[in-house]
């Protein structure tokens, strides 16, 4: 297994930036400016004219960073020991394997789960072939299949963050964040159906609660829903 946390880091290596010059660089300069209008429904739809193909790849470049971030400040507090089995509350357990190295699901502890899957999607985002980066260079056909995958195992992340560690969330002022970044993430994969619904139902009372409340009126609800998990 390749660790990738530096020596005193607590963060992933982010994938490399998008070139500029390019399309998919263009999208993500458009991408931030719509999420900095505080709109997330409008920021996660497809730019008018634009590859549906490009537009996943700038967001799940996205989604893969932030979950970085995110999870990296987690990781002193999930140990093998504390987080023996990976797992999003009680009733959901995830068991390894990749599909090609691993193809017989194995049972691991959340930190070795979390870093067999965030070192797998990083494999894909570097991957030209995959997520091309250069101008003109055509996306596989099956890139939204591979992108639904790299999605649904992301989503994963987020589930363990809520049902195991949303109390250390709270403790570092990060709730809101996380909240954010979730309720963005839901938004983009209900807009293209990217995450089958029975892959969100560790999550599915906070979704239903978190994407029900109007834009700008979401204090209240997401106050409730965050207590909500963190006694899952």
């Amino acid at each position: 297994m390749s660790f990738l946390f530096g020596k005193g880091s607590k963060t992933f290596k982010p994938k490399k930036n998008i070139p500029e010059g390019t399309n998919q660089y263009e999208l993500k300069r458009y991408a931030e400016a719509t999420l900095g209008s505080g709109n997330l429904q409008l920021a996660v739809r497809l730019p008018e004219g634009e590859d549906i193909n490009e537009w996943v790849a700038v967001n799940v470049v996205d989604f893969f960073n932030q979950i970085n971030m995110l999870y990296g400040t987690l990781t002193e507090y999930c140990t093998p020991t504390e987080c023996p089995i990976m797992s999003a509350g009680p009733k959901f357990e995830y068991h390894w394997a990749d599909g090609t190295a691993v193809k017989k699901p194995m049972k691991v502890s959340a930190p070795e789960y979390i870093d067999f899957l965030m070192t797998w999607v990083q494999s894909q985002l570097n991957d030209e072939t995959i997520f091309p980066s250069k101008i003109g260079a055509p996306f596989p056909k099956n890139f939204l299949n591979v992108a639904k995958t790299i999605l649904k195992r992301l989503f994963r992340v987020y589930a363990h963050m809520y049902h195991s560690h949303f109390n250390w969330v709270v403790n570092l002022n990060e709730e809101a964040h996380l909240n954010t970044s979730f309720k963005h993430f839901i938004f983009f994969v209900q807009e293209f159906n990217l995450v089958e619904k029975k892959e969100l139902a560790p999550m599915q009372e906070l979704i239903d609660r978190l994407c029900v409340v109007k834009e700008g009126d979401e204090s209240g609800a997401t106050a409730g829903a965050t207590a909500e998990a963190a006694k899952s």
